[in-house]
């Protein structure tokens, strides 16, 4: 079920209905509620796939109880690091097996050796990256005693498994999500009217950007062996605006499903593309992600303590491991690593942390150079973002290398019948409003927000119609 169909706008309304009005007594009658929901929802995909999300949220529950119970070390982390084992081994066999066993291959052909890798026709599962990482942090606070572990196992199978963030994020802590649902929520008319505004404009970042985008990118990736260097550089661009608008957009619809039903989620994008530097990107842009991987991850390691060969060490890991849990391929690890050294020169002249406060743009120098780092820093997220998309790395290279010595700059009519010019105008009308929302908490809400509400729904309408891009970018991940 997609957040963009006619299934979910009728799954929606009447969970919503039952929730308030129905199981409106107790909150765990509401929880309870939630999680059929939720489970109705993730089986919409493929309900063969259920039992492994219930397994994993049985075996959380019980080694969180099992840590908790003991005070011993010894004890207490052989519950830890069974539980991680055991999840990062259902992660590894569903999603990086293939890979791994592919890749050995390759490795010992290159030696002359031919060996048939065996390999599993398995399907990933929609959303395990996500709901493992859920699991995971809850059992290591338990570990290092940040919060008690959950008795009641219906509160903490809807923290697993709430359907607005099941399949794609945010990744969230049981320290912001649980307290929440362990209280019985109050019908709030102010918060479900910002949850409409936030899906209706999720909507339109994922119908009307993401999926416009999506036509022109995929064109231009597909045959970027015709295309000359205009085509090339807008292609960049086309996907920069369509991973953006599929993702983040994914994550408001997220946000304001979960707040009609009193619910708040963890914000995962802060205007990403009018960051200074790429450490001020990596702030801004899939937040759950980033901070998950600082808090069980970076610091763990020792993060910017010690020398700064250890710094750059764990800076490296970070964005590697980062890019290698988006998928299993090494496009993926490539562009991991190309933000690692994106950050490298922030990190050796302790600037990483420079641009953390809010900005006016005037009519002054300080102004018109902070404009200038906003464009070079787009620009060398495009670069990157060429890696995610390409294929293999080879086509990577090819495509910059094309895009770079081609040197021809006219505008080029794509077999999907159209010229670039019309989208280019729709991205800087979007880029003019995601500039003006920059400081606001509501893009749609404010003044004149019903009038603001109607041309967004006239464009999803419009523009939604001629959309063959249902699935979201990140669901593969």
């Amino acid at each position: 079920m997609f957040f963009n169909s006619f299934h979910f706008a009728v799954f929606l309304p009447i969970v919503f209905v039952l929730y308030w009005f129905v199981c409106n007594k107790s909150k765990t009658t509401q929880n309870f509620l939630l999680i059929i929901a939720s489970y109705y929802f993730y089986s919409c995909w493929n309900w063969h796939f259920l039992f492994l999300l219930i397994f994993s949220t049985l075996l959380d529950y019980y080694t969180a109880l099992k840590i908790e119970e003991n005070e011993l070390p010894g004890y207490r982390k052989f519950w830890l690091w069974l539980s991680i084992s055991i999840n990062l081994g259902f992660l590894g066999v569903f999603k990086y097996y293939n890979f791994f066993a592919d890749s050995f291959a390759s490795l010992l052909h290159s030696f002359g050796f031919n060996v048939a890798p065996i390999t599993l026709q398995l399907i990933l599962p929609v959303g395990i990256s996500f709901y493992t990482f859920h699991g995971l942090s809850y059992i290591i606070d338990i570990y290092y005693k940040r919060i008690k572990a959950e008795k009641n196992f219906v509160d903490y199978s809807l923290f697993v498994s709430y359907f607005p963030l099941l399949v794609a994020g945010p990744i969230e802590r049981a320290t912001h999500l649980l307290p929440q649902i362990k209280l019985k929520r109050e019908f709030n008319f102010e918060k479900a009217k910002e949850g409409v505004y936030q899906i209706v404009w999720g909507l339109v970042k994922k119908v009307v950007i993401a999926d416009s985008c999506a036509n022109y990118a995929n064109e231009v990736f597909n045959h970027y062996t015709s295309m000359n260097s205009l085509s090339l550089l807008l292609g960049a661009i086309y996907f920069a605006f369509q991973i953006y608008g599929d993702f983040s957009g994914y994550s408001d619809i997220a946000l304001g499903t979960s707040k009609l039903f009193g619910l708040d989620l963890l914000r995962n994008f802060n205007y990403p593309y009018f960051s200074r530097d790429i450490a001020e990107f990596w702030r801004r842009w899939h937040i759950s992600l980033s901070s998950w991987f600082r808090d069980y991850l970076y610091i763990p390691l020792g993060g910017s303590k010690g020398n700064k060969w250890f710094q750059v060490r764990n800076t490296f890991i970070i964005f590697i491991v980062s890019g290698f849990w988006h998928g299993a391929s090494w496009t993926y690890v490539a562009w991991g690593f190309i933000n690692a050294l994106y950050f490298l020169p922030l990190l050796l002249l302790n600037r990483n942390r420079k641009n953390v406060d809010e900005f006016k743009i005037g009519f002054d120098w300080e102004s018109l150079r902070t404009l200038l780092n906003i464009s070079i820093t787009f620009a060398l997220s495009c670069l990157a973002w060429i890696f995610f998309r390409a294929k293999t790395i080879s086509d990577a290279l090819l495509y910059i290398k094309r895009m770079v010595q081609d040197q021809h700059f006219t505008e080029q009519y794509f077999s999907i019948e159209r010229y670039s010019h019309e989208l280019i105008s729709l991205i800087i009308v979007f880029v003019i409003v995601e500039w003006n929302n920059r400081t606001k908490i509501e893009p749609i809400s404010g003044k004149y927000s019903w009038i603001k509400l109607g041309l967004c729904l006239a464009a999803i309408l419009a523009l939604g119609v001629f959309s063959d891009y249902k699935e979201f970018i990140y669901f593969q991940f």
